[in-house]
């Protein structure tokens, strides 16, 4: 293992083995990532319109958090945040209404790391390093109910995530724990790999990624919107990133054939 000392870089953080959060950073242009993410970034890249689909998830998040703010949403809790990079959501959302309030978990190092760097002097916003797979610790930690009121509606942000949660470790259950939680009011936005559109490029990603620190385990649309059990879907629904909101008529028309990723947006009555 080779350990690098950077004030971003915790020295436990084995740099050889690829990651979801540093290969998605190189993806959309991040510098916080190292060889062995790049090699894989570019792997994928063979096979699928990886940076594309980055992009189109980013831009997902977005529209997605934009949106909430529309509807009076002041408080986002976004699990599997990944490394910070330009757009993230206290950025978004706080340009629109400043007392926004934003919890980040990840269970990555660095990207934890990084976060607490960039989050430093922003009092509305921090960063918990945990396991979206455990709600009882994301939800007890004493960051989340400084910032989080759980009397109020929330964003609740699972977005391009869950395909690193194999079926052994039930995401449905898992959405449906954080569900339960949420006062009604509130919003879930999450986004997931599929291979409905490119079945064989999404195979070769999912053998290539099989080595790495985070499996992908991409799923159907209906495995998918199951992910909303307890939510009402906004329209239009579960579809691909790009078609979600877009911002122009013409946006989204010809790039979900190179999305690769469900989103949706769903109300909890």
């Amino acid at each position: 293992m080779v350990v690098l000392t950077s004030s971003w870089v915790p020295e436990t953080v084995n740099v050889d083995r690829p990651s979801a959060a540093r290969v998605y950073d190189y993806l959309l242009g991040g510098g916080h990532n190292f060889a062995g993410d790049r090699a894989m970034a570019e792997r994928l890249a063979s096979v699928l319109p990886a940076p594309d689909m980055a992009r189109m998830n980013r831009g997902f998040l977005r529209r997605a958090v934009l949106f909430l703010v529309e509807q009076g949403i002041r408080q986002f809790l976004d699990l599997g945040s990944g490394i910070p990079t330009v757009g993230n959501v206290h950025e978004v959302a706080q340009q629109v209404c400043p007392e926004t309030r934003v919890v980040y978990v990840d269970y990555e190092p660095v990207a934890v790391a990084h976060s607490e760097l960039l989050l430093e002097g922003n009092d509305l916003a921090a960063v918990i390093q945990a396991d979206m797979r455990e709600p009882e610790a994301v939800l007890g930690s004493p960051t989340t109910k400084r910032l989080i009121d759980f009397s109020e509606p929330l964003g609740l942000l699972m977005v391009g995530v869950v395909q690193f949660i194999p079926d052994s470790d039930d995401p449905w259950g898992m959405a449906a724990r954080y569900r339960d939680v949420l006062p009604a009011g509130s919003y879930l936005a999450l986004s997931a790999m599929t291979s409905d559109s490119a079945p064989a490029g999404m195979a070769d990603a999912v053998r290539m990624c099989g080595f790495s620190q985070d499996p992908i385990h991409p799923r159907t649309h209906a495995e998918i919107v199951r992910m909303f059990d307890g939510f009402e879907l906004v329209a239009p629904g579960v579809v691909y990133t790009p078609q979600w909101r877009p911002e122009r008529p013409d946006d989204g028309r010809d790039d979900w054939k190179r999305s690769n990723m469900y989103a949706g947006v769903g109300y909890k009555p």
